[in-house]
């Protein structure tokens, strides 16, 4: 008997978004593409470079998926001249092939033995002078001597090109929309399997199955499970333990599941077979009440300080937090990171928000003295006039 075939796209996914989802190796379109070439030649531009050598590591440095939708796996260097082709170089040989497949508009080649040395190679090929070679990529302390020795002062563009990454196209936020949808589905597997006897483990696994099937790729999923009587912790997780789930217990979550690089963020708090206890319903309330608080202020032309004082909400609850408040989001962590008026995340960003950026919203209301806590909120759309909801999941502190 034959296996019933799974469909390509979960049934939630909407119709306008199937086709990326179930081409063989989705693409961004010429003209997003164009967009991201003109952006980055700005940038060379601005910086007074001729060339730039992108670099990416052990899946870190998305800059090199950005602009030729090859996602690193061990090292990767690309070459960018304005007028000529890009060249990627990929490590291992065996990578070759498949990116060359993704990768179709650049120049993909082995890295051989040492990657960077061939992109070295390729820079001196193209005439590259010193001091007119810029950088973007995560490149160790080794490889940078290397690199200046050859070509001199290298220009940092990190921060610029970060900096854009701040706003999203519309294609962008497609894709976005995508891991979110994902990302809630990791959710609802949470909450499906969360029963006393499961460890935080199996709870990682439950969610890792929901979207492996669709193409999704884990991000994080931080979990925290903990008696509401006796709490020893106040925040997600970042590694699962053996812990196995009680009756009584409050179950807590923050997860990102990818599409390709473009993932959702949700964040919630369950109770295992019991109702909240008087501490763990006010601390939900507060984080709640945070929440509708900041995405009321959120919008074209608001400040962190905006932010904070609406959050304001937690501290005259009696209660303070532990993660940030708020953090931009979408090809990394980004600013502005904000926190709380008691728990600052440093100094507030000199920013102002604009339509198109991405940041997600987090209250993780926690007691004074940090033993219980509770997490909430979600990836949302900074518009001109508020917020866009990119996430389908229910809201509110759920028994289960």
């Amino acid at each position: 008997m034959e296996r019933a075939q799974q469909p390509l796209s979960p049934p939630e996914l909407p119709a306008s978004l199937r086709a990326i989802m179930e081409a063989p190796y989705p693409r961004f379109s010429p003209a997003e593409m164009a967009r991201r070439r003109a952006m980055i030649a700005g940038l060379m531009e601005a910086a007074g470079v001729d060339h730039l050598l992108l670099y990416g590591v052990n899946r870190s440095g998305n800059a090199i998926q950005y602009l030729t939708h090859w996602p690193i796996t061990a090292e990767a260097s690309c070459v960018i001249s304005p007028g000529q082709r890009d060249k990627l170089f990929v490590q291992y040989h065996n990578h070759v092939a498949l990116a060359r497949l993704i990768a179709s508009e650049a120049q993909v080649e082995w890295g051989g033995d040492f990657g960077i040395g061939a992109a070295i190679a390729e820079l001196e090929r193209r005439g590259a002078k010193k001091d007119r070679v810029g950088l973007i990529g995560p490149i160790g302390y080794r490889l940078h001597a290397q690199l200046s020795e050859r070509f001199g002062r290298i220009a940092d563009l990190n921060a610029a090109y970060m900096q854009k990454r701040l706003f999203k196209s519309p294609e962008e936020v497609d894709w976005y929309r995508i891991g979110a949808i994902l990302s809630d589905r990791g959710l609802a597997a949470l909450r499906a399997a969360i029963a006393p006897g499961m460890t935080e483990r199996e709870l990682g696994a439950a969610i890792e199955a929901s979207y492996l099937g669709y193409g999704g790729t884990n991000v994080i999923h931080f979990i925290g499970a903990t008696s509401m009587s006796d709490p020893d912790c106040c925040v997600p997780r970042q590694f699962p333990s053996t812990r196995r789930v009680q009756k009584g217990d409050v179950v807590f979550t923050e997860i990102s599941a990818a599409f390709w690089d473009y993932s959702g963020q949700v964040l919630r708090s369950f109770t295992v077979e019991a109702e909240p206890t008087p501490l763990y319903r006010d601390l939900h309330a507060a984080a709640d009440a945070a929440f509708d608080a900041v995405i009321a202020v959120l919008r074209e032309g608001a400040k962190p300080a905006d932010v904070v004082a609406a959050s304001a909400i937690i501290e005259d609850a009696g209660f303070t937090t532990n993660d940030d408040l708020v953090h931009g989001y979408g090809g990394g962590y980004l600013p502005p990171i904000i926190g709380s008026k008691s728990r600052p995340a440093g100094k507030l960003p000199d920013l102002t928000f604009t339509a198109g950026m991405m940041v997600v919203v987090q209250p993780n209301v926690v007691t004074r003295d940090g033993k219980a806590g509770v997490q909430t909120g979600e990836c949302v759309l900074i518009t001109k006039t508020g917020i866009e909801r990119l996430h389908n999941a229910p809201r509110g502190f759920a028994r289960v």
